[in-house]
């Protein structure tokens, strides 16, 4: 009984904090500016925290977004399953 319970909690979380919220476009603008924060900071050409690049590259390439799951947004068009 509380072994299922266990799981199925472990399931819902699982469920509600990676479920996919970023639409394409949405993912290349944030995977192109990670990118474009990160060679500039490699350069030399902006201060340390062009690293801060690294945010928008990491959450463009597994495709979600911790801030958009605590203000509810999505902007990934495909329709959740029920």
């Amino acid at each position: 009984m509380v072994r299922s319970v266990v799981d199925e909690l472990n399931w819902e979380w699982e469920y509600i904090m990676f479920k996919t919220n970023e639409g394409g476009v949405d993912r290349a603008v944030r995977v192109i500016a990670g990118i474009g924060l990160i060679v500039l900071a490699a350069t030399g050409a902006v201060g340390t925290y062009g690293w801060i690049g690294v945010v928008p590259l990491a959450t463009g390439l597994i495709k979600w977004c911790p801030a958009y799951t605590l203000l509810g947004i999505d902007s990934c068009p495909m329709k959740s399953r029920q």
